[in-house]
This record gives structure tokens, C-alpha cells and sequence, in this order.
């Protein structure tokens, strides 16, 4: 039986390649139209600061701002949110950050220096970075999960000042949202959104601070805006379509990983869904648990689609070939629903998350399980890491040389420079050296 909501490959059909690299195909975000309308705000916000915030948002929120006082929002009314949400709900939000934390807390790096036998001292400084940034998307989303993945490695890492930037469409705001910023430790929150947000977060106005760094999601005008920024200050990524790719030898129930695509494919329609098996007969059950269960989902109209364009069952030789094919692909989430999924945690190269074993479902992942959920995504996890506490951390070379070890590596740099044909580093180095 073939389903009727996500195609079926497999890896013996003669244009296989073809097919896989046409279903992973997609467009990085770039849009002439936006990247117009960007580079306007931009620069608007860039030479007017308040004011054209104001504007901005006014005109793309429908708010009704007439000073700066509008859209910073006071700490209390963070600790009132807290107070507002629901007791379930704030106990699931201490856990996931409690938890969030104390993974995040073994990422810390420290300083190192070590001396050599003539007294140089060599060495690394860790020093955290001054200020960031955190977007947040709002309006009908609600992502307080995005708010501790970002804002408490950045606190863990020591960062001076975390500022939160949320919009507020009429003036509507998420109390799962300002309670997380309570939580995480936020230290001042901006109800404002878009590519006008992340211009008075890079460029600074008279009432919004310039951070160092701009993290966290939004939609393709938040995208267009942090590559527009980046070099002026330090982003986190420029992120594709949520991701899931299963590895499973047929042995798990079929309904637990048809929901793990499905958690995938209702993000979005660009969402990518793959299940990668070696047993045709557990595809055809996972394809029918799909076409069951989605029909239960209130998102089902937008899984559906992502399933349909993005989306795949794909008939692997084996276990080792799916790890392969997993390592091409480069997921942003990987699941490795097999017996004794450790022994194939060696062979696996690229990926943003790994989740080992047929209890340990992706949705974990994005809430509590303390791993950071920002991952690279779009093939980029060959090359790329999980947000974590490095990114907002600095690294500065440390080098003191004594007399003796000026007089050494002096003679060394001297002979280079020269080579290089740079006379003042030559003497520069050389001025040193003792009866040269």
C-alpha cells in the first residue's frame, strides 16, 4: 500500500540521487522585493531611532505607540505574567529551565595559560560577551520555549545584558512569553518586531541599547534583516525549514514515528519530514498511521502540505546505508529509533541533535530536555553547531614573553618577516634580540 500524503522512495531506483537531492532543494532566504523593504527600514531606523521604530511598528503591528515609554516594557509586568500563567505552567517552565540550565552550564569554557621553561607565557582569556539580543516571534505564536533556549546560555555564558525584543500585533502579548523572560533572567524587553527590531537592536536608538550579538527566529523579514546586519554585529544563523529525519529498523511502534514527522511537518509548510527503513512493509504502516493521525491535528492542513512537498518514506538496504544517507542529508534533528542505537553514535557525522533509542522523541528536544534547540539546519550541521554557551563567549590570546623568550622567538619572527619582505616587523622583533 502507498500513502496517499508523502511520497515513497528507495535507494535502488536507478534516479534516486536525483529525486533525494530534489526533495532536500531549497531556497535560502532571498528576496529582492524584501531585501528592498529591509534595506529602507534599516537605514531609517539607523538615522531616525525612535521614531521610525514607532513608525514602523505602528504601521506593521497596528499599534498605536506615541513614545519610546510604549513598547519598553516594565520588569513588573514580567513578574505579573508570571504570576498570571497557570501553576502547570509555570512548574513546566522551571523544570525545562531548570534543565535547560544545568546542561548549558557544562559548556562553560574558563581561561588557560601555560609557562615555558624560559618564562614566556602562553595562553587563552574567556570573556563573555557585553550585551545580546534575543528575537522572539509573537502576535499568534507563542514560543516560550525560544526564549530560554536563547536567553539562558547567554546568561550562563555571563553576558552583561539580555535584551528581549517581542512583537506585539494590537498590542497583544504572551504571558507564556513574559513569563519565560522572568525565568531565563531577561534583563529588559522591547514589545517591538520585525526587520525594525533587529535594526535598533544592531544600530541602537535613543531608548534600545546596540548588543553585540542578535539570536533567536522570525519570519523573512527578521531573516533578510540579520544577514543585512551581520558583520556590524555577530548573528546566530540564518535558518531554513524545521528538519526530522528517522532511522528506524521497523521495530518501533509505527504510530510513535509517524507523530514524530508530523510534530516536524506542522511548523510549516516548508518543513522536511524523512524516514529512512529498510523493511517496506513498516513503511507502508507508517504511511498509513500518518494519513490516520493527521486527521486529528488541528494544524493538519499545513502538515498535510509540508508532508506532500517535502516530505518522504524511503526504502533503505540497511541500517548502515540510512546512517550514510543521514550523513549526505545533514539533518537538523536525527532520531535513531533502533535496537542499540549507541553503537552507531561513532558513524554519524552531521547532525544538529542526535536522539538515541525508540523512547526518546524529537518534541523532547524542543522544550526540556536541556539540549539547545537552535540547530543548523538546511545541510548546514555539516559545518555548524547547536547554539550554546560558546556563542555568546570571546576568546582572547594571551602572550607575555620574558627577556630570554623575546630573545628566541625574536630571531625566529626576524628571519620570517624578512622573507616577507617587512622590514619594520623585522625590526620590530629584532630590536629585541640581544647582540643582533
Amino acid at each position: 500500500m502507498t500513502s496517499k500524503v508523502i511520497r515513497r522512495l528507495n535507494t535502488v531506483d536507478r534516479d534516486f540521487d536525483g529525486q533525494l537531492k530534489q526533495l532536500l532543494a531549497w531556497e535560502a532566504v532571498a528576496n529582492q522585493e524584501v531585501e528592498s523593504i529591509v534595506a529602507e527600514i534599516l537605514q531609517r531606523v539607523r538615522a531616525h531611532g525612535d521614531k521610525a521604530v514607532i513608525e514602523f511598528t505602528n504601521r506593521f503591528d497596528h499599534r498605536h505607540l506615541e513614545s519610546a515609554k510604549d513598547f519598553a516594557l516594565p520588569a513588573a509586568e514580567l513578574t505579573a505574567a508570571l504570576d498570571r500563567i497557570s501553576t502547570e505552567e509555570r512548574e513546566a517552565l522551571e523544570a525545562a529551565a531548570n534543565r535547560v540550565r544545568r546542561y548549558h552550564e557544562h559548556q562553560r569554557q574558563e581561561s588557560w595559560r601555560y609557562t615555558e621553561t624560559d618564562g614566556t607565557v602562553l595562553g587563552q582569556q574567556i570573556t563573555p560577551m557585553q550585551s545580546v539580543g534575543i528575537y522572539v516571534p509573537g502576535g499568534k505564536a507563542s514560543y516560550p520555549s525560544s526564549v530560554l533556549m536563547n536567553a539562558i546560555p547567554a546568561k550562563v555564558a555571563g553576558v552583561d545584558a539580555v535584551n528581549m525584543v517581542v512583537p506585539a500585533p494590537k498590542g497583544a502579548l504572551n504571558d507564556l512569553v513574559l513569563a519565560a523572560a522572568a525565568i531565563a533572567g531577561v534583563d529588559r524587553v522591547f514589545t517591538i518586531g520585525g526587520a525594525q527590531a533587529v535594526a535598533a537592536l544592531a544600530y541602537g536608538t535613543e531608548s534600545i541599547p546596540a548588543v553585540d550579538k542578535i539570536v533567536g527566529p522570525g519570519n523573512i523579514f527578521v531573516a533578510s534583516a540579520k544577514r543585512a546586519v551581520f558583520g556590524h554585529v555577530a548573528i546566530d544563523m540564518i535558518a531554513g525549514p524545521s528538519e526530522i529525519l528517522v532511522i528506524c529498523d521497523g521495530q518501533t511502534d509505527p504510530d510513535w514515528i509517524a507523530m514524530d514527522l508530523l510534530s516536524q511537518a506542522e511548523h510549516d509548510e516548508q518543513a522536511q519530514s524523512i524516514l529512512l527503513c529498510p523493511d517496506a512493509e513498516y513503511l507502508d504502516r507508517v504511511g498509513s498511521s500518518l494519513q490516520r493521525l493527521l486527521a486529528e491535528l488541528p494544524r493538519a492542513e499545513i502538515a498535510s502540505r509540508s508532508l506532500a512537498d517535502r516530505g518522504a518514506l524511503i526504502q533503505v538496504e540497511s541500517i548502515q546505508q540510512a546512517i550514510e544517507i543521514s550523513n549526505q542529508i545533514a539533518p537538523e534533528h536525527l532520531e535513531v529509533s533502533v535496537d542499540n542505537p549507541e553503537a552507531y553514535l561513532p558513524e554519524i557525522r552531521n547532525a544538529g541533535a542526535i536522539f538515541l533509542g525508540r523512547y526518546t522523541a524529537e518534541a523532547l528536544g524542543d522544550y526540556c530536555a536541556g539540549p539547545n534547540h537552535v540547530l543548523p539546519t538546511s545541510g548546514t550541521a555539516r559545518f555548524s553547531s547547536p547554539l550554546g554557551v560558546y556563542d555568546f563567549q570571546k576568546r582572547s590570546s594571551v602572550i607575555y614573553c620574558s627577556e630570554k623568550g623575546a630573545d628566541t622567538l625574536g630571531r625566529v619572527a626576524h628571519t620570517l618577516a624578512l622573507g616577507e619582505g617587512l622590514e619594520a616587523h623585522a625590526r620590530s622583533a629584532g630590536f629585541r634580540v640581544k647582540d643582533f
